[in-house]
């Protein structure tokens, strides 16, 4: 894998924890603010922030991956 891929990985890895961190930062201004009042957007705002992380996971092993092959 070229230099120049591997810097696309690293910064797809940065982008997807950065948007993690903002479901994350949802979640959390959900549960420290609006909870009980606004239980109906608990699953629909956990579901986003699962997904997200997952998102992150997924770009960091690819990009782990990566980097083994060319060490």
């Amino acid at each position: 894998m070229s230099p120049e891929e591997l810097r696309k990985l690293e910064k797809e890895v940065k982008k997807t924890k950065r948007l993690a961190a903002e479901q994350a930062m949802v979640l959390h201004d959900l549960i420290e603010d609006r909870l009980p009042d606004a239980y109906q957007e608990l699953m629909g705002i956990a579901q986003a922030t699962f997904d997200a992380c997952k998102a992150w996971d997924e770009a960091n092993q690819k990009f782990n991956a990566a980097q083994s092959d060319v060490a």
